[in-house]
């Protein structure tokens, strides 16, 4: 087996689904998957859109630097490499220093987004958005036009950086559309937390790669048992209706079914 980062992983798992004909309208990831440039590089070298959460410390410029293509000689007589950023564009900013003190942001009035519904009402974001320029690990040292989204809790006043390298306003995109894939994660941690909580996804007690496979396997089909018997009882899709079944009804419900002796019969 040969080692490979999670974000190497994750390229993989992303050209074995477009060839098995699976498409999407964009990729969303978490900072860990952010942080790393050659996974971006790869996601633009595959022509895929994406909108992820990167660092506070992630380095972008907010106007595109010039590059330097012909070679020169040093003092010394050898040639520089070439292309090159001039020196003045070399040093790009952390996000989190542009959200405070550059105009871009300073001066624009931030607008407020329902993101999801929760127990407590309605989860709001103040979001604040420009264009920038990313550095990339190939040839061409700057990427193309990208969207730094900078997004702050109103409660709780946490802060979340986002880039895409789609801009609103072209090729059909929007602010909503990029918020959208952007605050997407959340569905995909709350399927993980109901599948350790009510599934047993977190009870096994094997070693074997077989059996662990074959423990996910199982806890995967429950899940989905379990979503679509919830989607076809329910009378309503609103969360707020109170009329949603949860995971843990259909779960209970399920074992009530079980229990009774009709499958044995």
């Amino acid at each position: 087996m040969e080692f490979k980062t999670k974000p190497q992983i994750a390229l993989d798992l992303i050209d074995r689904s477009k060839a098995n004909g699976i498409r999407v309208k964009a990729w969303t990831f978490d900072e860990l998957y952010g942080r790393d440039g050659q996974f971006l590089d790869g996601l633009d070298g595959r022509c895929e859109a994406f909108v992820g959460e990167v660092p506070p410390n992630f380095h972008v410029w907010l106007t595109k630097p010039e590059l330097i293509r012909k070679s020169k000689e040093n003092q010394r007589g050898r040639p520089k490499r070439c292309p090159r950023l001039k020196r003045r564009d070399a040093k790009p900013s952390e996000v989190q220093n542009l959200a405070t003190y550059s105009p871009s942001f300073t001066k624009q009035k931030p607008q407020r987004y329902p993101i999801k519904e929760t127990a407590k009402g309605p989860e709001v974001w103040e979001v604040q958005w420009t264009t920038c320029w990313r550095k990339t690990h190939t040839d061409e040292l700057v990427s193309k036009q990208c969207t730094l989204i900078v997004a702050r809790h109103v409660l709780t006043g946490e802060v979340k950086y986002f880039l895409s390298n789609q801009v609103p306003g072209r090729a059909g995109w929007t602010l909503r559309d990029l918020l959208r894939v952007a605050f997407g994660r959340w569905q995909v941690e709350g399927c993980f937390r109901e599948a350790k909580e009510e599934l047993g996804l977190d009870h096994f007690e094997c070693r074997g790669w077989r059996c662990i496979h074959r423990h996910l396997y199982v806890t995967i089909l429950s899940g989905l048992f379990c979503a679509r018997v919830r989607q076809k009882l329910s009378p309503s899709k609103l969360v707020t209706s109170g009329e949603l079944l949860s995971m843990e009804q259909v779960r209970r419900a399920a074992n009530v079914f079980i229990d009774s002796g009709v499958l044995a019969a």
